[in-house]
């Protein structure tokens, strides 16, 4: 399916909301906030202490930035949301698709076993409250989860890697599975992240979506001036979530793109590797 980039879908206008705090800037997304047993947010650049392109609010653990820098970052998160930092639970990604459960046998381990089951994982969940499972990104599709019949929460990082191997519909089945949650109850926040527009791709992308079963022409559109493929991953994880069950009005999707608005948001394309990370994060509320 053939059209010219000025034809694609532009989609940016803001569908967040401030987060209510006074210390660091972040938003919500509007339904999610209204519901009173979570709390989540999603970071931006500003309000923190980081320097260059880490500059300021990076909470990123895993991305290069001064270890102080971040820590104190980590700190002013941690006094927003009201949630100690020991129970802001951030894994080390590798853009695949393996799953933790953080339980309470997981705080009775120590540091270096926690960062040891933390490692090369892509998505977390939680039945315990007041614990905040996160994932960071930077061009990166975060998603977040809440089944409110069972009281469970999950984030989920979906990179392009991720997206392919269906991260997002592995992690949806097991709440389905194990936890016996109900998909058409369930709400879904699909955070910002490359667009459409800014998402260029090799064939060797086009080809592993194609190879994996997504339907090309709802989320691949062509630039006729340079010949280019252009990926909606947006599009390509909602589709996940409705082959799940979940109704389309519980999904919401920020419409943010990360390279685009730069300043506000890291963007990897952007500002390279060596940068900060947007946070992601959702808990439940104890009642």
């Amino acid at each position: 399916m053939m059209m010219s980039m000025r034809n694609m879908k532009i989609g940016m206008k803001r569908r967040m909301i401030d987060y209510p705090n006074d210390k660091v800037k972040m938003l919500q997304f509007p339904k999610l906030s209204e519901i009173c047993n979570i709390s989540h947010f999603v970071t931006t650049r500003h309000g923190g202490v980081s320097k260059g392109a880490y500059a300021s609010f990076n909470p990123g653990e895993y991305c290069g930035d001064d270890k102080e820098d971040v820590a104190m970052n980590r700190f002013l998160l941690s006094e927003a949301i009201g949630i100690s930092k020991e129970k802001i639970i951030s894994p080390c990604q590798i853009h695949k698709d393996e799953i933790r459960v953080v339980d309470s046998s997981f705080f009775s381990l120590s540091i270096k076993k926690q960062q040891d089951y933390l490692y090369g994982v892509d998505a977390l969940i939680t039945s315990l409250p007041n614990v905040c499972v996160t994932v960071s990104t930077a061009d990166c599709v975060p998603v977040l989860l809440y089944a409110p019949d069972v009281r469970v929460v999950a984030a989920i990082h979906a990179g392009w890697r991720g997206t392919v191997m269906q991260i997002v519909k592995k992690v949806t089945r097991l709440l389905m599975d194990d936890y016996a949650a109900d998909p058409f109850l369930m709400r879904a926040g699909i955070g910002p992240s490359i667009s459409l527009n800014a998402f260029e791709v090799g064939e060797e992308v086009v080809k592993a979506f194609f190879e994996n079963g997504f339907d090309m022409d709802k989320i691949m559109k062509y630039n006729l001036v340079s010949n280019k493929a252009h990926i909606d991953l947006w599009e390509a994880n909602r589709m996940q979530l409705i082959a799940c069950g979940l109704l389309p009005e519980n999904i919401e999707t920020a419409e943010i793109c990360t390279y685009t608005d730069y300043n506000n948001f890291f963007s990897a394309r952007r500002l390279g590797i060596k940068s900060g990370r947007i946070l992601s994060g959702i808990a439940l509320i104890e009642s």
